[in-house]
């Protein structure tokens, strides 16, 4: 059964720990809803249905003939996220009369993990940094990859045909990851899109809808699935760029509709761990007078159906 960070930070007893994981979730818009199922090792192998076995009808004294299904063996491997976090004892003793200076770092290092996590999530390529996963824009290919127009549509256009064409398209997303509901699932987009859907709702009428989800906060909803900001990278970049190229436009976007499920038969998108987030106080280093905080977080990603999430190409700011 897999659990998310925000169940765990409640079950945790151990304060640091606790306070690392609610940070997680406070900085994360994926984290904050993505089951994590534990698994044993490194490295987690299933079996994805590949071709259906045959049938058909036969006649009276009639048979069969025989067939079987065939299915492909896949596995997804755990990646080592984290970090090190070092206050000189002097920091420590003389400036923690406000803030405790060795809390300030370890929240910011988990920041800086939590913003690590989100972006792979949606781009990474073990092609160009082998000891990541592969993100979403690397997994999904064929029908899940849905092109909004030749040359990319905007959000809002002329504030009427044209925004009726993009929520059609949003809805087309939506209908290419069957089972996704409030509960389990989300839109993921940039904030200067997000901004311009709730925009083409006012203009075309009653399709904005505000409300609390499942974390409590408000946000918008399209056909009761949450629309979410995919957040920003260390760097202040947006994870979902407005940088890609459809067509004669090399200013598009994507947007991603997700799954999320607690096991491989859910179908679904799941996280995978061994151990969750790890929190570890080292104390005071032999080579120089500092203490070190370590945070570790074995982790990965199950893309565990064929239509567990999708994404929409070529969304213009407009």
């Amino acid at each position: 059964m897999a659990i998310n960070l925000v169940e765990s930070a409640k079950l945790s007893q151990n304060t640091l720990a606790r306070g690392v994981m609610e940070t997680f979730v406070q900085n994360s818009p994926v984290l904050d809803r993505i089951p994590f199922m534990d698994i044993e090792g490194n490295a987690y192998a299933y079996n994805e249905e590949a071709t259906l076995p045959g049938v058909a009808f036969r006649a009276v004294n009639g048979s069969y003939t025989e067939s079987t299904g065939t299915v492909n063996q896949k596995t997804e491997t755990l990646s080592i996220l984290g970090g090190d976090a070092d206050v000189d004892k002097f920091i420590q003793q003389t400036r923690s009369n406000f803030n405790d200076q060795r809390a300030v770092q370890t929240a910011m290092k988990v920041k800086a993990a939590s913003y690590k996590f989100q972006d792979t999530f949606f781009n990474g390529d073990t092609a160009v940094d082998a000891n990541s996963f592969d993100g979403l824009k690397k997994r999904l290919t064929g029908a899940q990859v849905i092109s909004a127009g030749t040359n990319g549509i905007p959000v809002v256009g002329n504030g009427g045909t044209e925004a009726h064409a993009f929520l059609d398209q949003l809805d087309v997303l939506l209908a290419a990851v069957p089972g996704i509901s409030a509960s389990n699932g989300a839109i993921y987009v940039n904030s200067s899109i997000l901004a311009k859907i709730r925009s083409a709702g006012r203009r075309i009428g009653g399709t904005e809808v505000v409300k609390e989800d499942l974390t409590g906060k408000r946000i918008l909803t399209w056909n009761g699935i949450p629309v979410l900001d995919a957040g920003q990278t260390a760097a202040g970049a947006a994870v979902l760029g407005q940088n890609e190229t459809q067509g004669s436009s090399s200013a598009a976007s994507s947007v991603y509709a997700v799954r999320f499920g607690e096991a491989e038969g859910d179908q679904a998108v799941t996280g995978l761990t061994n151990g969750g987030v790890q929190v570890y106080d080292l104390g005071e280093l032999e080579s120089k007078p500092a203490y070190r905080t370590r945070i570790e977080f074995y982790t990965g990603i199950g893309v565990f159906g064929g239509k567990a999430a999708a994404r929409l190409t070529g969304v213009l700011n407009g």
